[in-house]
């Protein structure tokens, strides 16, 4: 009789459960920014394409800008963690090819650490 019991159980529970993998919902949507491409000519771009070819090149081409900005730049940051004893800072000056700076880390000796560097196009 338990037997019999039992296996009506296991029955009835096999079809009262519910498949759990359905549709996922999200909160995520697309929000599209096309619109029609620009294009620019650029003035006074002489010559063409270089490298290998057939022997002869053409006036004009597709014209080329590199647009190189100057590297100038300033940054900052320090964290006093009293909870996991994290101490440390760091500065760093940037003015073309020269760049400043400083770090300081304090060790867990208690001892503190503090270092200094200079770089430019010479000294790299």
């Amino acid at each position: 009789m338990f037997s019999k019991v039992l296996c009506l159980v296991a029955i009835v529970a096999s079809l009262e459960a519910v498949y759990g993998h359905g549709h996922g919902f999200s909160s995520q949507y697309i929000h599209r920014h096309d619109g029609p491409a620009e294009i620019v000519h650029v003035q006074g771009h002489d010559g063409g394409h270089g490298g290998y070819g057939h022997g002869h090149g053409h006036d004009g081409g597709h014209g080329h800008v590199d647009y190189y900005a100057y590297p100038k730049y300033e940054f900052g940051y320090k964290v006093e963690d009293p909870h996991t004893g994290d101490i440390k800072s760091q500065h760093e000056h940037r003015d073309g090819d020269v760049v400043k700076g400083y770090y300081a880390l304090h060790q867990p000796d208690g001892s503190v650490r503090h270092v200094e560097y200079h770089g430019d196009k010479h000294s790299g």
